[in-house]
């Protein structure tokens, strides 16, 4: 190249990046100082180490404080009210699961919250699947001793899950039916709790999502009978389906970033996208595996189309169940 044509090429190409550069930040939302991603559980749990995960990975490329709030109770519900009431006076993102999003609409006669109308879907972030676990000094070895067991004494027959009206509860009594006896089901405010009450007898068995209890099972506090996936798990050596050990049931569920709905749509597809970057990064999904949280990278679209799959699959059962809860 001539030197006059480098003289004009290059401030050609100088503007030209500026005004790429400019038009890149034109184009990128602006986010509160701080970014909120707000729990409905206890911290130590699936939801709320995932939540931490992605907030860790936000703050890095949103240039802004992310913060983590646990606002526990009613099953995730007082979040999701939460987020309603405060709108888009803020950036607030909701770790959910089915229990909020898809449960909870069927089986409470009064929600003061419609899923539908209050949220948008975001971006799934991870999977999961559940176990049945008693204590490690339990005589109940496998499922077959469980059933006899509960069988042998129906009114001992309680059954611990991480909240009321979650999904592990409606597993629970998917498991009682199937099993041919009645539990109760005894919420708590988090899977820690409940699983303090197993370790220390309280309680003869419980269910949680497999993250929660492999730690557990493998420091030899619990042990985990059988999983509800369609395969073992693999971090589970030994550990056999519910299918394997006789009982036709599988079930999963998924963790997913919710925003108000009233939040704008160019703000909801560049969160959607970015998220599904970094979940597509192997060091991030590494780090979900090895916290036993199955992880997904998923755009909006997608997203949106994982709920709508899961509403499909379970709606129908939920309700030919009769599950409802006296609010």
């Amino acid at each position: 190249m001539k030197s006059w044509a480098k003289k004009i090429a290059l401030p050609l190409l100088a503007s030209g990046l500026l005004l790429q550069s400019t038009l890149t930040l034109a184009e990128t939302p602006a986010f509160s100082n701080p970014f909120y991603i707000t729990v409905g559980y206890a911290p130590g749990g699936a939801t709320d180490r995932a939540a931490r995960f992605i907030a860790d990975q936000l703050q890095e490329r949103l240039k802004v404080n992310v913060l983590v709030e646990n606002r526990s109770g009613a099953g995730g519900r007082i979040a999701a009210q939460y987020l309603k009431n405060q709108g888009v006076s803020k950036d607030i993102l909701i770790m959910a699961n089915p229990a909020t999003m898809v449960i909870a609409p069927l089986v409470f006669n009064h929600l003061s919250y419609d899923p539908d109308l209050d949220f948008k879907p975001v971006s799934v972030i991870s999977d999961y699947t559940f176990g049945v676990a008693v204590a490690a000094d339990s005589p109940l070895k496998n499922l077959d001793d469980l059933i006899e067991w509960a069988k042998t004494n129906p009114n001992d027959f309680n059954v611990g899950v991480p909240a009321s009206g979650s999904l592990p509860h409606f597993f629970a009594l998917m498991l009682a039916e199937k099993s041919g006896v009645e539990a109760e089901v005894i919420g708590y405010r988090g899977s820690a709790p409940a699983l303090n009450d197993l370790i220390g007898g309280n309680i003869p068995v419980a269910i949680d999502t497999i993250d929660v209890l492999s730690p557990q099972h493998r420091g030899e506090r619990i042990r985990i009978l059988a999983t509800s996936g369609s395969e073992p798990d693999p971090s589970l050596e030994g550990v056999p389906t519910l299918t394997q050990s006789g009982l036709d049931i599988q079930a999963s569920g998924w963790n997913t970033l919710y925003i108000s709905a009233e939040a704008d749509d160019k703000k909801v597809d560049y969160l959607a996208d970015l998220l599904k970057e970094i979940m597509s990064q192997p060091e991030i999904q590494a780090r979900f595996k090895n916290s036993d949280l199955p992880p997904v990278a998923a755009n909006r679209a997608e997203s949106t189309a994982t709920v709508e799959d899961f509403k499909q699959l379970w709606t129908p059962i939920i309700q030919a169940s009769g599950y409802k809860v006296n609010d």
